[in-house]
């Protein structure tokens, strides 16, 4: 194992990170009934943004995030009950948009058939919901690891959006759940599978960003040690 730590790998992991725009769709929703429609057919960058601004924008707090589509529902409408499940949805637990849209569809179509009279609560048109979609650019940060070593140095002094494409954005861009960039090439490159393991099992969601990269530095630490 001494040896998997010291030898360089042949594919070297490349650091990237990514800036993203705000745009509006010029789509809105003033009903559950408008609200669920859209849902089913604006892009999935528009679901992407309406599940994962939170975290964008709050990368050093660390409540279980919730949704865009939680607190309109709670906030404007007064629909609680359909707020707190639209809340419950684990959305680490989803490889890909296509399945996150469906589950928050189903949820809201099995809240109407129970409590068909939330299809009669309207929100005024200055409490809308408007849909905005993530426009992503990616870009490399310079940096480039050969071995546990120069990645652990690098993951010290990458940036928060750095960490943020390589794990969150990962396990939709792999469509794998419990995968991410680092995971993935610790295990198929420096052919470590007990550190990938670790590494994948973290749950991003109950993190600050910067608890992850602690966390991952010492559990690197803790493997080049042995």
């Amino acid at each position: 194992m001494e040896k998997t730590i010291k030898t360089k790998t042949k594919k070297p992991f490349i650091f990237y990170s990514r800036l993203y725009l705000q745009v509006l769709t010029g789509l809105k929703a003033v009903n559950i009934e408008q609200l669920l429609k859209i849902i089913r057919d604006v892009p999935g960058s528009v679901i992407y943004y309406h599940t994962h601004r939170f975290l964008q924008q709050h990368i050093y707090l660390n409540p279980e995030p919730p949704n865009d589509f939680a607190y309109w529902v709670s906030d404007v409408l007064g629909e609680d009950e359909l707020a707190e499940m639209l809340a419950s949805i684990d959305t680490v637990q989803f490889a890909d948009i296509r399945s996150l849209r469906e589950e928050i569809i189903k949820t809201i179509e099995q809240y109407i058939k129970k409590k068909p009279s939330v299809l009669k609560r309207r929100a005024d048109e200055d409490e809308a919901f408007h849909f905005i979609k993530a426009v992503s650019f990616i870009f490399t940060t310079g940096h480039k690891a050969h071995d546990l070593s120069e990645f652990m140095e690098i993951l010290k002094i990458i940036t928060v959006d750095a960490i943020y494409f390589h794990v969150f954005e990962a396990r939709l861009r792999l469509k794998q759940a419990n995968e991410n960039d680092f995971s993935y090439w610790i295990r198929t490159s420096v052919k470590n599978p007990e550190l990938a393991r670790k590494i994948s099992q973290l749950d991003p969601y109950t993190h600050t960003i910067e608890d992850l990269r602690k966390t991952i530095i010492r559990l690197v630490e803790s493997r080049l040690k042995k």
